[in-house]
């Protein structure tokens, strides 16, 4: 059962060292930007947190994952800046995750799309389930994940990457997403996927805090650019989100 809020919902558990970051919405847990905008202050407020040493990300209910940013407020742009701030969303969100000094695990149960693969990118390590698809669709309607592609190419390479913005209408499965990297382990069932995210986060709690940050810094060696970089692809988003082609596409969806 999944939040009835119109800007959906963000909940954060802490026990014995482990934040549970649970987000939410009607529309196939996907992100209006003022969702987008807690989960990244929840980000930074968790990773000076001395009381958690590793972060849970997961989404409600048993269905998608995430279906990415919202697409009533896609369809709603008129303005370079509105185009830029709304493509900023994701960027805001990936580099709190990136420069976030807690480890985080992603718990996928379902199908994710466009922004939501980024999210699951983002992530130090993700278990699945084996009906967490993913797809970039991006390309149909005229922009690209321009903003997610470093966190997607990080995981899956360039090929992986061109394979999943390319095919832009078919979905890849879980294994796909494991053979490449995005998942580390995939489980036929839900009950098994929370019983493994359960185990393994319960062992990272238990190991040295300090080493943990420092693995966390290890891992993410040379995406510093980023906090620009990925502000200047939302720009170039922005745009085109606002080219004819776009406008007539997203139009199609809105009938």
């Amino acid at each position: 059962m999944t939040t009835t809020r119109e800007n959906g919902s963000l909940y954060t558990h802490i026990e014995h060292k482990i934040a549970t970051i649970e987000f939410g919405h009607p529309a196939s847990n996907s992100f209006p930007s003022v969702l987008l905008e807690r989960l990244a202050s929840e980000f930074d407020k968790l990773s000076i947190n001395n009381e958690v040493s590793v972060i849970v990300l997961k989404s409600e209910g048993d269905r998608a994952f995430c279906a990415g940013a919202s697409f009533d407020e896609l369809v709603a742009i008129d303005t370079l800046d509105a185009g830029k701030a709304f493509f900023s969303g994701f960027a805001n969100v990936i580099n709190a995750m990136r420069r976030c000094s807690k480890l985080i695990i992603g718990r996928v149960q379902g199908k994710t799309v466009g922004g939501g693969v980024g999210l699951a990118a983002a992530c130090d390590y993700v278990l699945a389930t084996e009906h967490a698809a993913i797809k970039l669709s991006e390309f149909t309607i005229g922009i690209g994940p321009f903003v997610i592609a470093p966190a997607v190419e990080r995981k899956v390479g360039v090929s992986g990457l061109a394979e999943l913005t390319l095919d832009a209408t078919s979905w890849k499965n879980a294994y796909w997403a494991k053979e490449k990297g995005l998942y580390a382990r995939v489980f036929e069932t839900q009950n098994e996927l929370d019983k493994e995210v359960e185990i393994l986060s319960e062992k990272l709690a238990s190991y040295n805090p300090e080493a943990l940050a420092e693995m966390k810094r290890a891992l993410w060696v040379g995406t510093e650019h980023w906090e620009t970089l990925l502000l200047e692809r939302a720009e170039t988003s922005g745009k085109l989100v606002l080219s004819e082609f776009t406008k007539n596409a997203l139009a199609k969806f809105k009938k």
